[in-house]
């Protein structure tokens, strides 16, 4: 995944002023000294030949401990630009999301943003995104011209595809394909699981490079392979016993998952609609065993409700000591994990309230291990927590509580499920 490092960012200063070459130091919040850029490339046509110096006036987080941003950022640059169109919200954020969900007009303008973009050997991309910095910037020492630009976004380009491709191969790694035959195990879930989470990263990605881009769709599209096989494939004469054949870019384009089905908007529009329109019915004789409704009167499982109003009393409590802010790194991953695991159990659990039967008792197990390793990392995390004093007695005692026995009732329902066939 990329580094975006804007909310850390104290200032910076990146030098463009020798073509070819991008050298720069950027101030985090948490880190004694800068980090420094020595890049091989070009700015975008607004930034080439500049000086660009940068602050953030807005609030300043530290970067999480379990990371380490390498202090000479030695690679290649991608996009560097102070004039990326962008969505602005002319409302808090809070406000705007909540008007979005409700399908009310939701006040936004659209304003500059800078963008700065570079492949580290180090850390892979790290990306700088902010349209509320203040910035300066010199005159231009010299200016691109149109086959400079051109090589500038090729190069760019090449920088991101060698980065899609770790992340390519990363996924083709994880591709878990068990013989046909055989029954599926929580084993054979898990792996699935891996393999959806790298596929996910590879497309948040992709939303995240090519947000705002007319051709979005078609180009993320392309990048997931999910309108491989719907390519029509070329007649060539040259083919024995009237077989199409495909030229090498088709091939390329084709080959590599032919046995995988396209993936298709329209079709899985439909069945969301469809799901609107008939809600799916609770089983009134298990309410209570593997469902109950929240004070919203939505459904949830009994741990999965738990889980999540204890991961939410202890962020309520964590704000009201003025620690949710800037905080303690132990106490954000342990705040963070607690409310993962209530995420995982709910993917895992919700479901059984319209039936058992619509589930795989191994790929319920396999989900809850998913839920009891985020809970391992919030129980790690708060006994890193507790000797700091940050929060009262009473708060860690009832965190920990809440954690073990939600740990056990996890493991119980492990074994339940492992029973079911």
């Amino acid at each position: 995944m990329a580094w975006r490092i804007h909310d850390s960012v104290i200032r910076g200063e990146i030098d463009n002023r020798v073509k070819g070459i991008v050298r720069g130091r950027v101030w985090l919040t948490g880190l004694a000294e800068p980090i420094t850029l020595e890049l091989k490339g070009n700015a975008c046509p607004d930034l080439a030949g500049c000086l660009l110096t940068f602050e953030n006036p807005g609030e300043k987080f530290p970067l999480h401990a379990d990371g380490h941003l390498h202090p000479l950022q030695r690679g290649a640059i991608g996009d560097l630009t102070a004039s990326r169109k962008v969505r602005v919200p002319d409302v808090p954020l809070e406000e705007f999301i909540r008007l979005r969900k409700a399908r009310q007009p939701a006040p936004e303008h659209m304003a500059n943003c800078l963008y700065l973009e570079w492949f580290s050997e180090a850390n892979g991309r790290v990306v700088i995104e902010s349209a509320d910095y203040k910035l300066s910037i010199s005159p231009p020492a010299w200016t691109l011209t149109a086959a400079e630009d051109e090589q500038r976004t090729r190069d760019a380009a090449a920088g991101f595809a060698g980065f899609m491709q770790k992340l390519s191969d990363a996924l083709e790694a994880q591709r878990h394909k068990p013989p046909e035959d055989k029954e599926w195990d929580e084993f054979d879930y898990e792996k699935l699981m891996r393999e959806s989470d790298a596929r996910t990263d590879k497309y948040i990605e992709l939303l995240d490079k090519y947000d705002g881009h007319p051709d979005a769709d078609r180009l993320i599209a392309e990048e997931m392979g999910w309108n491989k096989r719907s390519q029509p494939r070329k007649e060539s004469s040259g083919g024995e016993g009237g077989e199409p054949e495909k030229d090498e870019e088709e091939k390329a384009f084709t080959d590599a998952d032919d046995d995988e089905e396209p993936f298709d908007a329209e079709e899985m529009n439909r069945l969301c609609a469809e799901a609107a329109n008939e809600p799916l019915v609770p089983e009134p004789t298990t309410e209570g065993v593997d469902w109950v409704r929240d004070e919203d009167g939505d459904i949830s499982h009994p741990l999965s409700l738990r889980a999540f109003n204890s991961s939410q009393a202890l962020w309520h409590q964590c704000d009201e000591l003025d620690l949710v802010k800037g905080a303690d790194d132990d106490l954000c991953r342990l705040i963070s994990e607690f409310q993962i695991t209530g995420a995982k159990l709910a993917g895992a659990l919700d479901g059984l309230a319209y039936g058992r039967d619509r589930r795989d008792g191994a790929f319920t197990v396999a989900y809850l291990k998913r839920a009891l390793g985020h809970l391992h990392s919030a129980q790690a995390a708060l006994e890193k927590v507790a000797p700091k004093n940050l929060l009262p007695a009473e708060v860690l005692a009832t965190a920990r509580k809440d954690l073990f026995e939600i740990r056990e009732e996890i493991l119980r329902l492990m074994e339940e499920f492992r029973g079911e066939k």
